[in-house]
C-alpha cells in the first residue's frame, strides 16, 4: 500500500475520533443543563405549590393562627402581588379606594393614616379629621380582644363619611410600605395599641408584638418614605406608674411602671427619641388619662359597670391598701379628640429623607386629661342616676394587677402649646355615654321606664 495511503486513512481515523469526543462532550453538556433546568423548574413548582397550600390551607390547630393567616392573605391580594387577572383588578380598585380616602377635601388639608382606626380613640379622631375636610384612610387589625362586632359598627359609621380602613397588621411590612407607595401621607396618627392594663397577665406576648414590635415596624416605614410624614402617637397615662407626686407632670419620672402595658407605652416613648434623633422624624407622644364616652370600648369600668348594673349583676369597687377611694382623671372622648387634632396641626415636618436625618426634629410628649380626678364610688353614683337602678357594689382591696390608685392630669403644656383645655365633665359625659349604650344594645333604663308610666298613669 502507498505509503500517501497510509497517512490518509490515519488521519481519517484522528479526525473520526475527535469529532465522536466532541458529540460526547456536547452531550454532557446538554444533559447537565437539562438537568440544572428540570431541577430549577421542579423546585419552583414545589414552591409554588407549598405557598398555595399555605395560603389554601391554614393551621387548623390554632383559630386565632388561622384567622391572622387569612388575614394576611387578605393583604396580600389585596395589594396585587398575585400576577393573576383578577388579582390585578382587585389591586387597582383598592389602590383607588386607598387614594380617595387619603384625598383631602380641603386646601391645604392633612393626608393621614390613622391606626387603630376601629378603635375607640381612633373612629373618633378619623371622623373629626375628615368633618373638617382632611384625608383620612384608616388601618386596623380588628382583632378579638373585645367584641370584633362593635369595631365593625364603628367602620361602618366610617364607611359613611368616605373613610377606608385597610384590614391588616402593623407587623406587615409590606403592606404598609404598599400604602406609603400609593400615598404620600404627610401625618400618621399612631393609635393602634394592644390596651388594657389587667389583660398583659394573661398575654404579655400581645404587648410586645402590637405597643412595640408593631410601633417599630411603623417607624421603619415612615422612616424610608419620601417624604417623611410627621408622626403623633398614643402613648398612656400608666407610664407614670408608682409615681405619687400630683398633678402628673410631664417632667416627673416615668421609671416605675406598674404593669406591663405601661413599660411598652414607656418603652415606646424612648423608641420615639431614638427615631427622631437617628433618622429626624417628628414624633409626638400623647399621654391618654382614662378616655370614656359613646362607642367607646367594653372592658373599661365605665361601660362594664353600666352592663352590670342593668343585669343586675354586683360590680367590684377596689379601695387602696390604705382604705381610701381609687380615683380617675376621666377624660371625654370629644376632649381626647380635639387634643389630638391640635397636636396633628401643630406638629413640625420630619426632617429626614431617605433614612437619613438631614436636621433636628420636633419631639414631643403631652398629657391629655381633664385636670379633675373623680371617685370611682362617684362614677358608680352617677351611673345609679342615669339608669334608674341601684348597683350591687362589692369593695375590695385593690388586687396587685397593674392599676394605680390616682390618676390626675397637668395638661398646662398642651394648652400653652396648641389651646388643649377639656370642657366635659364626668356627669355630662356619662348621659351622652348612657344615651348611646342603651339605643345601641336596645336596651331601655328603668328611670325612663318609670317616667313613662307615670305620664301613662296621668
Amino acid at each position: 500500500m502507498p505509503l500517501s495511503a497510509t497517512a490518509d486513512t490515519s488521519k481519517t481515523v484522528k479526525l473520526e475520533r475527535y469529532n465522536s469526543y466532541l458529540r460526547k462532550i456536547h452531550s454532557t453538556k446538554v444533559l447537565n443543563a437539562s438537568s440544572k433546568v428540570l431541577f430549577r423548574a421542579t423546585l419552583l413548582v414545589a414552591l409554588v405549590l407549598v405557598l398555595l397550600f399555605a395560603i389554601n390551607y391554614p393551621p387548623l390547630s390554632d383559630s386565632r393562627a388561622a384567622a391572622a393567616h387569612h388575614l394576611h392573605r387578605r393583604s396580600f391580594l389585596s395589594t396585587g402581588i398575585f400576577s393573576s387577572s383578577s388579582s390585578l383588578g382587585e389591586g387597582a380598585a383598592w389602590e383607588k379606594r386607598v387614594r380617595q380616602s387619603s384625598t383631602a377635601k380641603r386646601p391645604h388639608g392633612l393626608s393621614v393614616l390613622v391606626t387603630g382606626a376601629a378603635g375607640f380613640v381612633g373612629s373618633h379622631a378619623s371622623l373629626a379629621l375628615r368633618k373638617r375636610g382632611d384625608g383620612v384612610l384608616g388601618f386596623d387589625n380588628f382583632n378579638d380582644y373585645y367584641d370584633p362586632s362593635l369595631k365593625r359598627a364603628r367602620q361602618d359609621l366610617l364607611e359613611k363619611q368616605q373613610v377606608f380602613i385597610v384590614e391588616g397588621d402593623l407587623n406587615d411590612g409590606p403592606l404598609l410600605r404598599k400604602l406609603f407607595d400609593v400615598v404620600p401621607f404627610t401625618h400618621i396618627l399612631h393609635l393602634a395599641a394592644q390596651a388594657g392594663v389587667r389583660y398583659a397577665m394573661k398575654n404579655p406576648q400581645s404587648y410586645v408584638s402590637s405597643n412595640i414590635a408593631g410601633f417599630v415596624n411603623l417607624l421603619e416605614v415612615a422612616k424610608a418614605a419620601n417624604p417623611q410624614p410627621a408622626i403623633v402617637w398614643a402613648s398612656s397615662s400608666s407610664v407614670y406608674g408608682l409615681n405619687t407626686e400630683n398633678p402628673f407632670s410631664e417632667e416627673h419620672r416615668t421609671d416605675q411602671p406598674a404593669s406591663l402595658y405601661a413599660a411598652t407605652k414607656k418603652a415606646g416613648e424612648e423608641i420615639a427619641h431614638t427615631y427622631n434623633h437617628i433618622y429626624g422624624l417628628s414624633l409626638t407622644g400623647l399621654r391618654f388619662f382614662t378616655v370614656y364616652g359613646p362607642w367607646g370600648r367594653p372592658d373599661m369600668a365605665y361601660f362594664f359597670f353600666t352592663k352590670d348594673i342593668l343585669h343586675g349583676k354586683s360590680i367590684d369597687i377596689y379601695r387602696t391598701a390604705d382604705n381610701k377611694e381609687v380615683a380617675r382623671d376621666f377624660t371625654y372622648i370629644d376632649d381626647i379628640v380635639k387634643g389630638c387634632v391640635g397636636a396633628l396641626d401643630t406638629a413640625e415636618k420630619s426632617t429626614g429623607s431617605g433614612g437619613k436625618k438631614r436636621g433636628p426634629a420636633q419631639l414631643r410628649v403631652y398629657n391629655l386629661g381633664n385636670t379633675s380626678p373623680v371617685p370611682v364610688g362617684r362614677l358608680v353614683s352617677i351611673l345609679e342616676g342615669l339608669l334608674g337602678t341601684k348597683a350591687r357594689k362589692h369593695l375590695i382591696k385593690m388586687p396587685r394587677n397593674g392599676d394605680v390608685p390616682y390618676t390626675h392630669a397637668n395638661v398646662s403644656l398642651a394648652y400653652k402649646d396648641f389651646g388643649y383645655k377639656p370642657t366635659t365633665d364626668l356627669a355630662a359625659g356619662l348621659r351622652k355615654f348612657v344615651k348611646w349604650y342603651v339605643s345601641y344594645y336596645g336596651v331601655q333604663p328603668r328611670v325612663k321606664k318609670e317616667t313613662s308610666h307615670a305620664e301613662e298613669s296621668a
